[in-house]
């Protein structure tokens, strides 16, 4: 087979006369500037502690052509499965006799275009997921295999490679298929995020119900239903007038399931409970929002559900929770009118019928109450009043969360978040994405100079709450004052979460390349909240890396190892990059690396799992 994965998201034409001068930024007319990457020189890894200052670790030959050929090399549909597992070959170092033995489970897309002239949002592409098998004894070994979804069964024709784009996803609107007309908006992908959970693996999307995995073959189980047919996670509840013209629209006519069951959910270790998050659908054409929260204990019963309506139109992609709270960061969203009306028709895509709100200049944070006051000793207070942090940011992903009580009952919350801008946030170009023309354009994503704050960046909210229950104040800081570039996927060791910590690791950018200065990410950055202190490893000269996971080894916080992908689009090779979490800044950070064979190339994943032994 080839070596390279099929890719259709952009036509690679013979490589044009190089400019003679450069833009300090990739223009968005960079899709027809595409050249061949053969003059690049490659430089080794490097393990650097951070100054205010921007590193030189790598020495490249940058250019717009070869930030857009190597962006969308990273985004390359993967066609091919591995459904037995093979041995991953060492590339560098080794694995320490100590290493944990478990799998390290990968959720993200792996298709982006069909055989009809179709391409797809990322954020549209068939679930593809991936597993790193760490045996007993010693030896990695990687299977993948496609979530085995309703629509990824009716797209792919038999057994083969033929594909064809039948439901347009609320992100892309198709070229080979039925356009106007099409109500098939609903498509079900499975590949945001994954969980183990009780001896199943589960595989999450945003806008509809998990599809569960055999955890040894990665062949598909089935969706886990949340209609009162299969496995009933949560009952449905009372609707107002409005909700009733809808549901049978929105249900009916566009096969939307009642609830959505966000991707993102979290585990409470001290109660060793699985917590999850669901909307309802209908919510994001109304100004309200119905959220319910669920707990699981460690059989998969259900042991508390909790509903909270809250007076405003909200899109929650992630959340925190407390000992004593749930907490909401509340993106605005509201309905554009003709947008809607262009999406019905199919000639937009479905997400046009809905944008930021950017009506006012703070950010809600609604703090909501876990359990009653009688189990909790929580002072009353009007949970549907939000707190307003001084700022107007937009929510993307939480690395902690944890409250702290003192002796006069005060209440500090504090919160470990990646945030960008409501000036920047834009549904229909997401990474960069043209729906019009079906190609990725990273320059969307590389803002102007000067304007990185409008990117994800890390920030530490901090709310703090009297005895009585009244919001004394909120603030808004950056995580470490030495960094400030851009970073987003925070995460932390998994025993510190839900009380205090003291390090966090998040995917970044270091900067070095003059056409993607700040996306995609191609450093892990491990950041002290302590004392402010930031030390951070880099990949090579064209490679990117993904979202870094925490492995624990030992008793104290930072001992133990990040595993990360590496996505070498320089070699067209990735690689699982085993990383020192205590030597994260120094030049032997890297414990191992193990590289995934050429033919089994993957594209961007999005959030993964690791599930000891």
């Amino acid at each position: 087979m080839d070596s390279l994965p099929h890719h259709h998201l952009l036509p690679l034409p013979p490589p044009p006369r190089p400019p003679k001068t450069y833009p300090k930024h990739l223009p968005s007319s960079s899709a027809s500037a595409v050249a061949s990457p053969s003059s690049l020189r490659v430089t080794s890894a490097a393990s650097t502690t951070i100054s205010p200052t921007v590193p030189t670790t790598t020495t490249i030959t940058d250019s717009p052509a070869t930030a857009f050929w190597d962006y969308n090399l990273l985004f390359a549909s993967q066609r091919c499965e591995s459904p037995d597992p093979i041995p991953l070959r060492l590339a560098e170092g080794s694995l320490p006799a100590d290493f944990p033995a478990g799998t390290y489970y990968l959720a993200g897309p792996g298709l982006f275009s069909d055989d009809h002239g179709s391409t797809v949002h990322p954020l549209d592409g068939h679930g593809y997921l991936r597993a790193f098998d760490f045996r007993v004894g010693g030896g990695v070994y990687y299977s993948a295999r496609y979530v085995a979804t309703m629509a990824q069964r009716e797209e792919r024709r038999g057994a083969g490679s033929a594909w064809r784009f039948t439901h347009r996803g609320p992100f892309s609107v198709l070229r080979g298929g039925k356009r106007v007309g099409n109500v098939k908006v609903m498509k079900n992908v499975a590949n945001t995020s994954v969980l183990r959970w009780s001896g199943r693996v589960l595989c999450l999307w945003e806008g509809g119900d998990p599809y569960e995995v055999d955890p040894r073959t990665l062949e598909t189980v089935g969706a886990v239903d949340s209609d009162g047919r299969g496995r009933c996670w949560w009952p449905g509840v009372g609707l107002d007038v409005a909700a009733h013209l809808l549901k049978p629209i929105l249900g009916g006519v566009f096969n939307m399931p009642q609830k959505r069951l966000l991707a993102h959910y979290k585990i409470d270790p001290k109660r060793n409970r699985l917590l999850l998050l669901s909307c309802n659908a209908e919510d994001m054409l109304l100004p309200r929002s119905h959220f319910t929260f669920y707990e699981f204990d460690c059989n998969f019963e259900l042991k508390q559900k909790k509903e909270f309506v809250i007076p405003d139109q909200l899109m929650i992609h992630d959340w925190a929770f407390t000992d004593s709270h749930y907490i909401l960061i509340g993106n605005r969203i509201k309905v554009d009118v003709p947008g809607s009306l262009l999406a019905v028709s199919g000639l937009h895509p479905m997400i046009s019928a809905l944008s930021v709100n950017p009506s006012q200049p703070s950010t809600p944070i609604y703090v909501l109450p876990r359990f009653s006051a009688g189990e909790t000793n929580i002072t009353k207070r009007d949970w549907r009043v939000p707190v307003e942090a001084p700022s107007q940011l937009w929510g993307m992903h939480i690395g902690n969360a944890f409250e702290e009580r003192d002796g006069d009952g005060n209440l500090e919350v504090q919160l470990q978040v990646s945030v960008c801008s409501y000036q920047w946030f834009n549904f229909q170009r997401m990474f960069g994405y043209n729906w019009r023309s079906g190609k990725l354009d990273p320059s969307f994503m590389n803002v102007a100079e000067g304007k990185e704050k409008l990117l994800p960046h890390l920030i530490k909210m901090k709310i703090d709450i009297d005895s009585s229950g009244n919001i004394r104040c909120c603030s808004i800081t950056d995580l470490s004052e030495q960094w400030n570039r851009p970073a987003d996927f925070p995460a932390i060791n998994p025993d510190f979460s839900n009380r205090k910590n003291t390090f966090v690791y998040a995917a970044a950018t270091s900067g070095s390349r003059r056409f993607l200065p700040h996306f995609p990410f191609d450093s892990v950055v491990k950041l002290n909240t302590s004392d402010g202190s930031v030390s951070t490893w880099s990949t090579t000269s064209r490679s990117f890396i993904g979202e870094p996971i925490f492995i624990q080894r030992g008793v104290k916080e930072d001992d133990g190892y990040v595993l990360v992908v590496e996505y070498a689009v320089s070699e067209r090779i990735c690689y699982l990059v085993v990383l020192d979490a205590k030597r994260i800044g120094r030049a032997n950070a890297v414990v191992a690396k193990l590289e995934v064979p050429k033919n089994l190339t993957f594209p961007l994943g999005f959030h993964g799992f690791w599930a000891s032994r």
